[in-house]
């Protein structure tokens, strides 16, 4: 595949040769008109070179009236090093539409002649239909020096766009258009209120999301009907929104609502509901208390075993203890995960859960188990990592012994670099690669010479002697 510098240079010489623009480019992307102006002067740039630019002047050299050019030639002389030869073409570039894009490029060009004249071109070329179809290209242009006026002529033109018109806009792919977008709507009031809940919930862009909450939500202060704008936060799949729905609850005057909050799958949720609760006089801890107080309960919700954790008291690790052999995986994870919150990790009671079936329960073991890793024991984990273990659990294994550190781990990572799994296989490498003898450990192992050895393929023969020589082996 090529890259864009060789995308761009193939396209100009195409374009030299008498292809037309539509056959060489997508027109529709605003990545292959930067491509191709890039690309024109790479070509230029290497002139001297057996590239593209002598056939360029042997099919197409510019003549000195540029109005005689058709539109392939006059794209590339839009795009050519020299300015003055740029500022010509803008002028005979009102002939053809199709190069609208390259003028909106020109508007942000280093030269200020040739920049000023392709601003007035596009401020007259430019109506709602155009901008609409120009949008990415312009706000792509805008990021660099000089482009910013290129975006202000699109903002003018968009903000005689009706609703409708706008909508395309809202669901582009670029997210800067996007938020482009939005912000012209909101000063226009072109959105209902439960628009723009609706925009928050469902918008991948956290600047989105936060921008449509937060006006949205100004409507429920103004009286607006709280079902329209709440109900689309509260139910919304990304936890800034709901946390935005979740504290406006209380200026709702509906805080009774956010109990159910409390149990969220988010942290930054149940903080918010927390906030909530308390306000109302409440107390979140007796909450999260009473459920995980009944540790066969089935539908014990993960989030209210973290909760308990992040809001309760070191004796409350009492009522988690129990819910490690829980029969869901989500609560187990949590519980062990609130045990390291509440700083009561419990060795004997965990290292039994680097065997549990669920990845997310031997993740959450590992980390509670780091800080002790020294005084795990090596034999038990270093069985963990034979071939037969499931994969989350030889990782599990691995990452404890790494971290212990010494000949135990070099033998550990060694072991693996024959791994089934790829990703194992690199840990495993970065892990030799990074090893260096602990400072308390025994000089002159012949273990750790032959482990060495069998890994020198990871390092160059001068890094290799040097490990060596740290490690008292070889000589």
């Amino acid at each position: 595949m090529l890259d864009n510098t060789e995308a761009g240079a193939a396209a100009a010489t195409r374009l030299a040769e008498g292809a037309a623009l539509h056959s060489t480019i997508d027109v529709a992307d605003p990545d292959d008109w930067l491509t191709l102006d890039a690309g024109v002067r790479e070509v230029a740039w290497y002139w001297h070179r057996p590239l593209a630019l002598p056939a360029w002047e042997r099919c197409a050299p510019l003549p000195a009236d540029l109005t005689q050019l058709d539109e392939p030639r006059l794209a590339l002389a839009l795009c050519h090093p020299d300015g003055r030869i740029r500022q010509e073409a803008l002028s005979s570039s009102v002939r053809h539409p199709g190069l609208l894009p390259l003028v909106v490029i020109r508007c942000a060009d280093w030269a200020e002649p040739v920049r000023e004249l392709a601003r007035d071109l596009l401020r007259q070329a430019l109506d709602v239909d155009s901008a609409l179809d120009l949008a990415p290209l312009i706000l792509r242009v805008a990021r660099r020096d000089r482009g910013a006026a290129g975006a202000d002529i699109l903002g003018r033109t968009l903000r005689q766009a009706s609703h409708e018109q706008l909508a395309v806009l809202f669901t582009a792919p670029d997210r800067i258009v996007r938020r482009f977008a939005y912000r012209l709507a909101i000063e226009g009031r072109l959105l209902r209120p439960v628009e723009l809940a609706r925009a928050a919930a469902h918008d991948q862009d956290t600047v989105v999301q936060d921008l449509c909450a937060t006006v949205a939500l100004s409507s429920v202060a103004d009286g607006h009907p709280y079902e329209d704008v709440l109900v689309p936060l509260l139910s919304a799949r990304n936890p800034r929104t709901r946390s935005a729905g979740v504290t406006a609850l209380r200026r709702a005057g509906r805080s009774g609502q956010a109990e159910p909050f409390l149990s969220d799958r988010s942290a930054l949720v149940r903080a918010c509901a927390r906030y909530v609760v308390r306000q109302q006089g409440g107390d979140p801890a007796a909450w999260y208390r009473k459920r995980c107080a009944a540790p066969e309960d089935p539908g014990l919700p993960p989030g209210a075993v973290i909760g308990l954790a992040e809001c309760g008291e070191r004796a409350d690790a009492g009522l988690l203890r129990p819910l490690l052999v829980h029969p869901a995986a989500g609560v187990r994870a949590r519980a062990v995960a609130g045990l390291r919150v509440l700083d009561c990790t419990d060795v004997k009671r965990l290292l039994p859960l680097l065997d549990d079936p669920a990845a997310s329960v031997v993740r959450e073991t590992v980390l509670a188990l780091l800080p002790s890793a020294e005084e795990l024991p090596a034999d038990w984990l270093l069985e963990r990592t034979r071939p037969e273990r499931p994969r989350h659990v030889r990782l599990g294994a691995f990452r404890l012994l790494d971290a212990r550190g010494g000949v135990v781990a070099l033998r550990t990572a060694v072991g693996l670099l024959e791994d089934s799994d790829i990703k194992v296989r690199t840990w495993a490498a970065q892990s030799v690669q990074r090893w260096r003898p602990s400072p308390g450990e025994r000089r002159g192992d012949v273990e750790v010479e032959g482990l060495l050895d069998r890994c020198g393929h990871l390092f160059s023969d001068h890094v290799l002697r040097r490990r060596k020589w740290e490690a008292g082996v070889g000589g």
